[in-house]
C-alpha cells in the first residue's frame, strides 16, 4: 500500500456528540470482576447466561481483549489480524509499541429501523456490565439484557451479546423518548446479529434482515462508526484502526480517541486510518512506524 499519508494533529476537545458518549462510557467503565471472581454461582436453568470466556489469551485485568503473539522482523513487529467486517490485514508496527500486549477489542455499529446503534466491546468483558446483578431477561441463548448501570447518568439498559468469547454491549443512550431500542427492536437485534470467531480469535460479526452494519467510510455526526480495531484502552495509550476508503480525503478522528482527552493524532495508511492517544514518544512511534497492509 501507498507510504503517503496526512497527519492531523488533534488536541484535548471539549466538543462532545452522543455517538461519543457511548463509546467513551464503554471504554472507562472500571471493571468489577474482582467482585465476581470471588463467587462461582450455579447456573439457573430457566434464565441461561453466557458460557465463561475461555478461548481468548486474555490480560488479567481486560477479559474481553484479545493478545496474539506477534512475529519479530527486525526492530519491529507484525501482527496479523482481522477487522469486525471479515477483511484480514498485516500491522507492522516498532516494537516498542507493544500492540500486541495491549491487545485488541473489536467495534462496530448498525443501523435498526434508521436509528445507529453501537456494538462495543466493553474493556472488562461481561464483568463491567453485569456488576454482580441479574439480566432483566433472555431474548436469545446469547443475549441478555441487564439493568442500567449504577452512576451512568445518560444511559439506560444494556444488550449484552455473547459471541464465542466475546461480549458486545448496545447500551440505550436514554435521553428521552425514542432512544431506547423497543421491545421489538432487541428481538430483532438478537435475532439478526451474528458474530463468528476465526482460528486466532478475532470476532466477525454479519447481520440480515432489519439491521444493516455500518461499512467502512461510515459516519454519523461527523465520527467513523464502520469496523474498526482497538489496542489498549482504559485511561491508557491507545491506538485505533479504522478501515476508511480514500482515507485521505475522509479521515475523522474516531470518538473512541478523542474521547480520551489526551493529545492525539492520525494518519492515513492507504486506506486505514491510524488514530493514536498517549504521550508525545508513543504518538511519534505510531504516527511514524505503523504500516498497515490489507490483504
Amino acid at each position: 500500500m501507498a507510504d503517503q499519508f496526512d497527519v492531523i494533529e488533534a488536541g484535548e476537545r471539549g466538543r462532545r456528540r452522543w455517538v461519543g458518549l457511548v463509546v467513551v462510557l464503554a471504554l472507562l467503565l472500571i471493571p468489577a470482576v474482582s467482585l465476581l471472581t470471588s463467587r462461582d454461582p450455579e447456573p439457573e436453568p430457566t434464565r441461561p447466561t453466557p458460557e465463561p470466556i475461555r478461548s481468548l489469551t486474555r490480560l488479567e485485568s481486560a477479559p474481553n481483549v484479545l493478545t496474539v503473539p506477534a512475529a519479530r522482523k527486525g526492530g519491529d513487529e507484525v501482527l496479523q489480524v482481522v477487522f469486525p467486517h471479515g477483511v484480514r490485514a498485516e500491522v507492522r508496527y516498532p516494537a516498542g509499541l507493544d500492540l500486541d500486549e495491549k491487545g485488541s477489542r473489536p467495534f462496530q455499529s448498525g443501523w435498526v429501523d434508521g436509528r445507529l446503534r453501537m456494538f462495543v466491546a466493553p474493556y472488562g468483558g461481561e464483568a463491567e456490565i453485569t456488576r454482580g446483578d441479574e439480566p432483566i431477561r433472555n431474548f436469545a441463548p446469547n443475549v441478555t439484557l441487564w439493568p442500567r448501570q449504577a452512576g451512568s447518568r445518560f444511559y439506560g439498559q444494556v444488550l449484552l451479546f455473547a459471541f464465542g468469547p466475546w461480549r458486545l454491549a448496545v447500551h440505550d443512550r436514554g435521553y428521552g423518548p425514542g432512544d431506547a431500542l423497543t421491545f421489538e427492536q432487541r428481538l430483532t437485534l438478537a435475532r439478526s446479529l451474528k458474530g463468528a470467531v476465526t482460528e486466532h480469535g478475532y470476532l466477525v460479526l454479519s447481520a440480515g434482515g432489519d439491521v444493516r452494519l455500518a461499512e467502512p467510510g461510515d459516519t454519523e455526526q461527523g465520527a467513523p462508526v464502520g469496523p474498526q480495531l482497538w489496542f489498549g484502552g482504559g485511561t491508557r495509550e491507545m491506538v485505533a484502526l479504522v478501515p476508511t476508503p480514500d482515507c485521505r480525503k475522509k479521515a475523522r478522528m474516531p470518538q473512541v480517541i478523542e474521547g480520551l482527552r489526551r493529545s492525539a493524532e492520525m494518519v492515513c495508511r492507504g486506506d486505514v486510518l491510524v488514530a493514536v492517544a498517549g504521550s508525545a514518544e508513543f504518538r511519534r512511534q505510531a504516527i511514524e512506524g505503523i504500516r498497515v497492509t490489507v490483504r
